[in-house]
């Protein structure tokens, strides 16, 4: 039995994401974010986005706190609407390796399945160097579609290519 369970996320989660994402993008390759980039202003866009047609998701554990999160939205082009994209999922740290990531993929497939029109493509983009995370995408269905050459530029002036994830739902 798991010591945490999956539930769409709620307004007065916004806090408890946002001390996430902050403690989740201080680890080296932990987010596509500085820490001062994650503000209260970006999870409130973050929400909103998924509200609109997309999927917003937390993992909360058994005293109520939030152990992980995942958001997408829909694409807002006709023929697109059966995409969401711009995928984020963070994991605390002292959380990663006890399923919480995969327990969120799972609740986003069957939600994306459920929305009205249901979704049938998830598309996501990680670091080249993120090995463990192209290894769990990869795992849960997700092949690689390309990559984006430069498309990271860090801090410290070196870039890293994007790798392109793409899901097909049955």
């Amino acid at each position: 039995m798991s010591d945490f369970t999956v539930r769409a996320a709620r307004t007065e989660d916004a806090p408890a994401i946002l001390a996430l994402h902050r403690k989740v993008a201080a680890l080296p390759g932990g987010l596509a974010r500085e820490p001062h980039e994650v503000t209260a202003d970006y999870v409130a866009h973050a929400m909103a986005a998924a509200a609109d047609g997309g999927v917003n998701l937390v993992a909360v554990d058994a005293n109520g706190g939030v152990c992980g999160e995942l958001h997408v939205e829909r694409m807002k082009v006709g023929i697109f609407t059966h995409v969401l994209t711009d995928l984020t999922v963070a994991v605390d740290p002292e959380w990663q390796g006890r399923g919480v990531g995969s327990a969120l993929f799972q609740a986003l497939f069957e939600a994306a399945r459920a929305l009205t029109p249901p979704a049938s493509r998830i598309e996501l983009w990680t670091g080249a160097n993120n090995l463990g995370a192209q290894r769990l995408y990869q795992r849960l269905g997700f092949k690689i579609e390309g990559r984006m050459i430069g498309r990271g530029r860090y801090p410290d002036g070196h870039v890293e290519d994007d790798i392109v994830m793409g899901l097909l739902l049955d």
